[in-house]
């Protein structure tokens, strides 16, 4: 089975990080994965965004037309990629700053306070992560393991001293959609 995955915000946010971490984590399960990044020119705050297919099997594109999910972590994203989202397809939206009400009623909505949820962690906390963690427990996509053994490969070196922040992102992403499992039972 192979899903594709648009993450999209503004640089600055992790977007890449957050693509090249499900990569990695596939790669670990070993299962077939791209990702293709695209960004502005400006350092910080400009558009970016990554595309992502996991897949079981050999992906015969690493180009997006009509994307199985999307993170929308801005308002910019959420109106430019809403419409790219396949029907019955996920869009995980960081309603900390989208406060537009979503169009669609063809697919499902994940709204997250994804900001909030990284400054209640003490301001350690990444938003993009916790959108992983989220997504990822959402759909067991990839394992938790491989996730956390991902963040560990990526944050080893200079960027060690991210590692704790990292996992904890990871964990309240998780912890955040077995809380809204134990609310729709």
């Amino acid at each position: 089975m192979e899903t594709s995955i648009i993450i999209s915000g503004y640089g600055g946010q992790g977007i890449l990080f957050a693509g090249s971490l499900l990569c990695h984590a596939a790669v670990i399960e070993g299962k077939n994965t791209t990702w293709i990044p695209s960004y502005g020119a400006e350092m910080r705050g400009g558009a970016a965004n990554c595309s992502v297919n996991i897949s079981d099997d050999e992906i015969s594109s690493p180009v997006i037309d009509k994307a199985d999910v999307l993170f929308a972590l801005n308002l910019p994203s959420e109106l430019k990629f809403e419409h790219r989202i396949k029907p019955g397809g996920l869009m995980l939206l960081n309603t900390s700053l989208v406060k537009k009400i979503p169009e669609r009623q063809d697919i499902e909505y994940l709204n997250m306070n994804l900001n909030d949820m990284a400054e209640e962690l003490g301001g350690n906390g990444f938003a993009n992560v916790i959108a992983v963690g989220a997504f990822v427990e959402k759909t067991k996509i990839l394992s938790i393991d491989s996730l956390q053994q991902a963040l560990m490969v990526m944050t080893a070196g200079k960027k060690e001293h991210l590692l704790s922040a990292n996992l904890k992102s990871l964990e309240c992403g998780i912890n955040f959609m077995k809380s809204m499992s134990k609310v729709s039972l």
